[in-house]
């Protein structure tokens, strides 16, 4: 009896001695690697595409890093020399296509009678008697003079774009069907994209773009 007892003591030790060496060992392995094994369910490293770091994987929360490819700068249009020279808010707006602010245009309120040109190319774009009150911020007329505008599409597909068809200087955009006027139509515009040359004062001769 005891010497069963001894012998199945005996018998433990011994498996318990082995699994201590082999714990022994894989640590030494594993050190001697130089890196500690990455557990594939916590991190996983995914491939990118060239100019990019990997993307982490924390669980299934993804962090992605920058890309290391430096973003684009919006290349903004140069001004013609051959027209008039403009400061830089009418180039944002005339060249950029921007926006001034609601109010605060210089020919929002004007009533006098003349002609408006185009602020870059001196072309004849609209006249006093066309110019109306509509209450929206903008000098506003509900016709133009013959062949002076073309019209774009903006890129939203829904607004159309006003343009001098002389330079395609940015003026604003049109809008039809609101019955503030009988013909039905308002150009809205921005006063930066006009002059204003009042009657009797002959506007300077259009520049036109030499091909």
């Amino acid at each position: 009896m005891i010497q069963n007892q001894i012998i199945g003591t005996g018998m433990l030790l011994l498996t318990l001695g082995l699994g201590v060496y082999f714990v022994v060992q894989r640590f030494q392995t594993e050190n001697e690697m130089g890196d500690v094994a990455v557990n594939p369910e916590t991190e996983v490293l995914k491939k990118q595409d060239p100019g990019t770091q990997p993307t982490i994987l924390n669980g299934n929360k993804e962090t992605q890093s920058k890309s290391t490819t430096p973003p684009k700068k919006e290349k903004k249009k140069e001004m013609p020399a051959e027209f008039n020279k403009l400061t830089a808010f009418e180039a944002s707006v005339i060249l950029d296509k921007g926006t001034e602010r609601a109010d605060t245009g210089e020919y929002n309120s004007t009533v006098e009678p003349g002609v408006y040109v185009c602020r870059q190319c001196n072309a004849k774009l609209y006249r006093s008697n066309d110019k109306f009150e509509a209450h929206c911020g903008w000098p506003s007329f509900d016709d133009e003079i013959s062949g002076a505008v073309k019209r774009k599409v903006d890129a939203d597909g829904y607004r159309v774009e006003i343009l001098c068809k002389n330079c395609d200087g940015h003026l604003g955009h049109v809008f039809e069907g609101e019955r503030k006027t009988e013909k039905n139509i308002r150009h809205c515009v921005n006063s930066v994209s006009l002059k204003f040359f009042p009657e009797g004062k002959e506007p300077p001769a259009m520049i036109v773009k030499p091909n």
